[in-house]
């Protein structure tokens, strides 16, 4: 029997198309509610969706024959990805398929604000003609601040290049090589913020990126420059950028996303300065045929043939190796995370160890699954097919080392990060349990499982600090579920990983930061 697809969204019509061609049976249902759509949805194997559509726990609860759900765009944020794991279905999204048009949007946006366009058209449609009152400036010369130069990103530089415009960057992951090569020059956030005439944002919302143009960044700009935001809602503080555009500090901003979208009522409406667009970052003719083609491929070959392509969830693996395999995946992407999390600075390189017999496996699964835990605190829309593409466009060198078995364990992972500061190592394996575990930290041996909520500190080892922080959790009603603990020598460098019932808070982070004896103490969650 032919597998069945439902398409739930406004997709082209060339995605029924190849769902057709391809063998596979297709029905388009849009516009359904959160219950009908769980009424329907057991009598289908994939689910093609853009985001009007809401996959919730209780819909995958009740999509019994359901294998994948395939998101025509980059985000997930309508689709339960945790629950569908759970269930064995593969979340798929086409990573690439609207850069070029977003981009343009973004450079459109700059040009229309640099000139006022859309308030000089309205003008000249209202029968007034106001050429004094619509003094624009050229973009030539000026100087674009990129944040965020990935993939969209670096189409913005190339096109502003070409628009003679100077370009700077600030992107913790571009590498100077990688920005040698696009010509533009790579540079910390403040510098970027005193500089830019224009300010293009492209960066995913994470939690260090949510509102890094808030009230302090933008009265740290210079004086008339222009913000342009076709990434996210969120990274721009609203109620901020209304108070610069007021005071005269910023001179004009262009808007794709919002806060709260759909957008009927916003604290910038209205402003004379501010161009204002529906999120039409992807909406081109091109765009949407591009992701629509694009997610009923990878649909229909993961239907067909059981190949997986641009998954959230799961690494392009094949159907053999899988169960051999997949709890390794799990150990790259948890060192990964664990070493992207406490990374600041630029990263350089990525580099992966395989010791004994893990040496012999798909290893290109599990460096794809680490690099995907090294950027996604940082890049968050990034996935285990997408991350190794974006390292390259980053320019972060990635380097495989294979060996037979060394040391105490039959075989392990040590990861690498190389940054612009430091080489920074975590080495872990499997147990016969099927769980991964920590055995070495910076050169610092220790066993250690990870959890949802930990706290990870460098201290001297001095006498009293168990006692203190042990002191300090009671204080604050924090249970720890369990302390690991590790140094170099006696009296010398020690880390310590410690598992609680509960995220830290703040308060508590900044009072273990402010013991004695503490070098670092950083938040990790997996």
């Amino acid at each position: 029997m032919a597998p069945r697809v439902l398409i739930s969204d406004k997709l082209s019509p060339l995605a029924e198309k190849v769902f057709a061609e391809r063998g596979v049976e297709v029905d388009k249902k849009v516009g359904l509610s959160k219950d009908e759509l769980a009424d329907i949805i057991a009598d289908y194997d994939g689910l093609a969706v853009r985001s009007a559509t809401k996959v919730t726990e209780k819909v995958i609860a009740r999509a019994d024959k359901l294998q994948v759900v395939g998101r025509a765009g980059i985000g997930v944020d309508n689709i339960d990805v945790a629950s569908a794991t759970t269930r064995g279905i593969i979340v798929m999204n086409t990573p690439f398929g609207n850069s070029i048009t977003t981009a343009e949007h973004a450079i459109s946006l700059l040009l229309a604000l640099a000139r006022q366009i859309p308030a000089a058209d309205a003008s000249t449609r209202a029968g007034r003609w106001e050429k004094s009152a619509f003094m624009g400036v050229e973009v030539t010369g000026k100087t674009l601040g990129v944040i965020g130069c990935g993939n969209i990103g670096a189409i913005v530089a190339e096109r502003a290049i070409g628009l003679r415009m100077k370009v700077v960057a600030y992107d913790p992951f571009l590498s100077p090589e990688r920005a040698v090569e696009l010509g533009v020059e790579k540079v910390e956030l403040d510098d970027l913020l005193k500089r830019s005439d224009f300010i293009s944002l492209h960066t995913p919302l994470t939690d260090k990126t949510r509102n890094i143009l808030d009230a302090r960044a933008l009265n740290a700009t210079k004086k008339g420059v222009r913000i342009i935001n076709c990434a996210r809602g969120g990274l721009v503080v609203e109620e901020a950028l209304k108070a610069a555009l007021e005071a005269g500090h910023v001179a004009g901003a262009a808007l794709d996303v919002f806060e709260e979208e759909p957008a009927k009522e916003n604290a910038l409406f209205g402003l004379p300065n501010v161009v204002c667009t529906p999120h039409l970052g992807a909406a081109t003719t091109e765009a949407q045929e591009n992701v629509a083609v694009q997610v009923a491929e990878q649909m229909a070959d993961y239907l067909l043939t059981g190949a997986i392509t641009n998954a959230i969830n799961f690494p392009s693996i094949s159907a053999e190796e899988a169960p051999r395999l997949r709890p390794y995946v799990k150990l790259a992407e948890q060192l990964g995370s664990f070493a992207g999390q406490l990374t600041e600075t630029g990263l350089k390189a990525v580099r992966l160890e395989y010791a004994g017999e893990i040496s012999e496996m798909n290893t290109k699964a599990l460096t794809a699954a680490a690099l995907a835990g090294v950027l996604r605190p940082l890049l968050q829309d990034v996935n285990m097919v997408s991350a190794p593409a974006m390292a390259r466009e980053r320019g972060i060198g990635i380097e495989e080392v294979t060996r037979g078995q060394e040391g105490a364990y039959e075989t392990y992972i040590r990861l690498s990060v190389i940054t612009e500061r430091q080489d920074r190592s975590v080495a872990g394996t499997v147990f016969s349990d099927g769980k991964p575990r920590i055995i070495q930290v910076k050169g610092i041996n220790m066993e250690a499982e990870l959890g949802p909520n930990m706290l990870y500190t460098t201290n001297a080892d001095k006498p009293g600090y168990i006692g203190a922080v042990g002191t300090l959790f009671g204080r604050n009603g924090v249970n720890v579920a369990t302390f690991s603990l590790g140094r170099d020598t006696p009296g010398g460098n020690a880390i310590a990983l410690i598992e609680t019932d509960n995220p830290i808070t703040d308060e508590v982070l900044s009072e273990v930061r402010g013991l004695p004896h503490v070098v670092q103490a950083a938040r990790l969650n997996f």
